[in-house]
């Protein structure tokens, strides 16, 4: 059986080994090549699993840690965040080729265009409320109590995250942007002087989500998954990450963007101003600053799509759709500088 990042004689190996509760590994399938992680479905005797791990080549470091996947999903098991059941963790990466782990496999869609899923505009409504109030959910976490207490350092995190993002887009990068440069040194004047700290996603959007939909009934959110950049740190980031994966309508530009789809477009969907006014209402935030964050989470952004666009340029992606990536990097440069401009006031509700 050949399926790329996977060496199934190997892996049949190991879960003989290490989870034999679910009986031989029949077969594999690729749920995502993923434009960060791989994702797989196993199915076994007993239940499907998934299995997580790196993508095949260009991988940053500190980047694609499977043992911080797995920890946190581990952690937050049993509390009010919905993540997977966690089975099993293989740190050797002569199994596969790379670390991974695997979790239990959840019925549920990750939910990304509106030409895909049928929504009515009430329920569109109650998924974008329920998707701020999981976020809010993450964010309360007593990542003391859970055994994170170490996961990161929450002082000075913003400072530490330009740095790192900074360092990681030196190694990325396939061309010179000026453009990137004046926005590393505007978000490094307009640092917030102190900030709450909270468990983060760090790359929270709703198609990191899997959503149970039936008719007649609210959409659930079963899971929330891709917990690769977690860490302590300010929430606001979080928020202001997911705003940039949203589309409102009459953003022709945001439909220029590969990466999060266009279902926030649905009739009824809470738009950015709405969504970040009902996240503070279910978590008292103070979002003042706002546009600092927007604007962080679109730098962010750029550095990831750049990182994307170099493992297509080098070959080392698996599945579609990743030749138009890098073309957006420059228009979440620009509207990262919009957004401190002040152009993303209305956000604050």
């Amino acid at each position: 059986m050949s399926t790329p990042g996977i060496n199934w004689s190997r892996l049949v190996a190991w879960m003989a080994a290490n989870v034999d509760e679910v009986g031989e590994p029949t077969g594999v399938s690729l749920i995502s090549g993923g434009r960060s992680n791989l994702t797989y479905r196993i199915e076994t005797q007993a239940r499907p699993l998934v299995l997580r791990r790196p993508p095949l080549g260009h991988v940053l470091p500190t980047a694609h840690d499977m043992r911080r996947e797995w920890r946190v999903i581990s952690a937050l098991a049993g509390t009010e965040v919905p993540v997977p059941e966690p089975v099993a963790l293989c740190a050797d990466e002569d199994v596969i080729g790379a670390p991974f782990y695997l979790m239990g496999y959840v019925e549920g869609a990750a939910v990304r265009s509106r030409d895909e899923t049928e929504l009515s505009p009430a329920q569109a409504r109650a998924l974008s409320e329920r998707l701020a109030e999981v976020l809010a959910a993450v964010h309360a976490v007593d990542y003391g109590a859970v055994g994170l207490g170490d996961f990161g350092r929450p002082d000075g995190y913003m400072a530490r995250q330009l740095e790192r993002w900074g360092q990681q887009w030196t190694r990325s990068k396939t061309r010179e942007l000026p453009e990137y440069d004046r926005l590393a040194a505007r978000l490094l004047r307009r640092l917030p002087d102190r900030s709450p700290a909270a468990l983060l996603h760090g790359d929270y959007r709703l198609d990191n989500t899997l959503v149970r939909l039936a008719q007649g009934a609210d959409p659930e959110i079963r899971a929330v998954v891709d917990w690769e950049m977690s860490t302590l740190g300010d929430p606001i980031a979080d928020l202001g990450l997911t705003l940039t994966y949203w589309q409102d309508p009459g953003d022709a530009e945001r439909s220029s963007i590969p990466l999060a789809g266009d279902i926030t477009l649905t009739p009824g969907f809470l738009d950015t101003g709405e969504f970040a006014a009902h996240y503070a209402r279910v978590s008292g935030a103070d979002l003042t600053d706002l546009d600092f964050y927007v604007a962080f989470g679109n730098f962010k952004l750029a550095v990831i799509v750049e990182g994307i666009h170099a493992r297509f340029m080098q070959g080392k992606t698996v599945g579609e759709g990743f030749e138009h990536v890098g073309a957006s990097v420059p228009t979440l440069i620009a509207r990262a500088h919009r957004a401190l401009d002040g152009h993303g006031q209305a956000l604050s509700g």
